[in-house]
């Protein structure tokens, strides 16, 4: 996404294009995420980009919400969730890795109490675990252990595919991850692994003693007013449900609900509707839930600079961390936005944010027959961001 200032008139012609809600309604917007009627100006032009994308790529729905200041610039839906059933604005899907930003705004809540350090050894909750007294907080955070990440394993892959409904748990998916040597040694990489929120999300269990799902509505659903964001430990989704669709298994199939129990830690395997995707977008992108000094941290927890191929990690896993595209603690940030953009059982998501704009952007999309993007939610994404930052 490119960073380029939008000019105070562009928001003020954001304001007269679209149907805006005052800060009264925020709640009762977001719980029903009804769509904008009838868009115009600005508004029409996003839903342009959504729809325009939609057919370029031939995905079946895309979901979009766009808010600036908090307000609603547009909420909309085009293509269908299922033959001849339009999606809604209303509809819920998987949310994947914003789960993963969640469990870091509660690690470094815990960091603002004076609970736990970033820097304290894995080895105080898990001292089983391989190279615990090296690995710490941080490292998982950011993803930096050189723990190996087990979606790649082709041991996995096979199970997945064979019974994509089946049920993980996480010691399955720590013992898998752990049967292949680490790629470097903790704090001198950057790989990504789901192995490592899988484990960050037992110790945050073991530091709290309480459940992960608890925490995390506790903690920063219930506070945001996420009403419409749910866990689930296995495959169901509340309605209304957007139908995913996948060409994973070599034939397009319906992978709504293929069981997501191996995307992230248990309890943080999350759905929601894009209305609360956009509300998080803009909490994680301001820092709402932690103090500054921790959202610094969120930010570069010292990824930046480090990364790349070596010998015994191949570019397409250790990968350079750059000031203008970097992971920090469960979040990227990328051209100056911060966002998440989880893809899963044919589903894509974006949600990002633009300090010092406080623009915010939710995306939500399914893959069609022959599509091929991994993350097409992202495509959307970035037609919004060069329509909204462009120069006058």
């Amino acid at each position: 996404m490119r960073r380029i200032a939008l000019p105070v008139v562009a928001v003020v012609a954001l304001m007269a294009a679209s149907s805006w809600v005052g800060p009264a309604h925020a709640v009762e917007e977001a719980a029903r995420c009804v769509a904008t009627a009838k868009p115009r100006g600005t508004a029409a032009r996003i839903v342009g980009v959504a729809e325009s994308v939609r057919q370029d790529l031939d995905l079946s729905a895309a979901i979009v919400r766009v808010t600036v200041g908090g307000r609603e610039v547009v909420t909309a839906a085009v293509g269908d969730s299922m033959a001849n059933v339009p999606a809604t604005t209303d509809m819920r899907f998987r949310v994947g890795s914003v789960g993963i930003a969640y469990m870091n705004v509660v690690l470094l809540q815990l960091v603002d109490k004076g609970v736990v350090k970033l820097d304290e050894p894995i080895s105080r909750w898990f001292p089983a675990l391989r190279q615990a007294e090296k690995v710490t907080l941080r490292m998982l955070g950011s993803t930096t252990s050189g723990y190996p990440d087990f979606e790649s394993y082709p041991t996995f892959v096979k199970r997945l595919y064979a019974d994509p409904f089946q049920h993980w748990t996480e010691q399955e998916l720590i013992d898998l991850a752990l049967e292949r040597p680490s790629w470097y040694q903790p704090g001198k990489n950057w790989s990504y692994s789901h192995a490592n929120f899988v484990i960050l999300g037992r110790i945050l269990e073991r530091i709290t003693r309480t459940p992960l799902e608890e925490l995390l509505r506790r903690n920063v659903m219930n506070p945001l007013g996420l009403s419409a964001t749910v866990s689930e430990t296995d495959a169901p989704i509340p309605g209304p449900v957007l139908h995913s669709y996948t060409i994973e298994r070599g034939f397009f199939e319906d992978a709504t609900y293929w069981n997501p129990s191996w995307s992230t830690a248990d309890g943080a395997v999350l759905t929601a509707n894009i209305c609360d995707l956009a509300v998080s977008a803009r909490a994680i992108g301001t820092g709402r839930l932690i103090s500054a000094k921790s959202f610094r941290e969120l930010l570069n927890p010292g990824t930046v600079g480090i990364g790349g191929p070596t010998k015994d990690c191949p570019a397409t896993i250790c990968v350079p961390q750059t000031q203008e595209h970097h992971f920090g603690l469960g979040v990227i940030v990328q051209d100056g936005w911060i966002l998440q953009k989880p893809s899963l059982a044919g589903y894509s998501a974006v949600q990002t944010y633009l300090p010092g704009k406080d623009i915010a952007v939710a995306v939500a999309t399914t893959r069609g027959r022959t599509t091929t993007e991994v993350n097409s939610a992202q495509n959307i994404a970035d037609g919004i961001a060069a329509l909204l930052t462009k120069a006058p």
